[in-house]
């Protein structure tokens, strides 16, 4: 179901907890939302959709790519890069990573590990950092 995006900053201040499988309605619920903004925007978190778990879809060529539980494992090549959101108001200056490497879980819930570059390394950072409370 889609959901409205939340602009609330002292919600999206509130570090996130790990999803279970007994979350799938909240993957279900971000993967529509994602989808109906898709025209303005690269990537999602669960909170920004009022739901307090670790979930994240990031668009990843013709196709959103759900992330249970991410975690940045390693990250190379600092860059400052100005980003905007959803949730916020214009655009603010923040410090990214050229390349990444990210530990999860998929949709399904199986363990994944992979690297990223370039532009999706930088909204896998941005929707990782509203998992953890931080906002730019």
């Amino acid at each position: 179901m889609i959901q409205q995006i939340t602009r609330d900053v002292d919600f999206l201040k509130q570090p996130s907890i790990k999803a279970t499988p007994k979350d799938k309605q909240a993957i279900t619920d971000l993967t529509d939302t994602f989808n109906a903004n898709a025209d303005r925007a690269v990537g999602l978190a669960a909170n920004m959709i009022g739901v307090d778990k670790q979930i994240i879809i990031v668009k990843m060529g013709l196709f959103p790519v759900i992330m249970v539980n991410p975690e940045i494992t390693s990250k190379n090549g600092s860059y400052k890069a100005s980003e905007g959101c959803l949730s916020l108001f214009g655009e603010r200056q923040t410090t990214r990573y050229q390349e990444i490497e990210v530990r999860y879980l998929d949709a399904t819930f199986k363990p994944q590990h992979q690297k990223f570059t370039d532009f999706i390394a930088e909204v896998i950072q941005h929707e990782v950092d509203h998992c953890n409370g931080i906002i730019i």
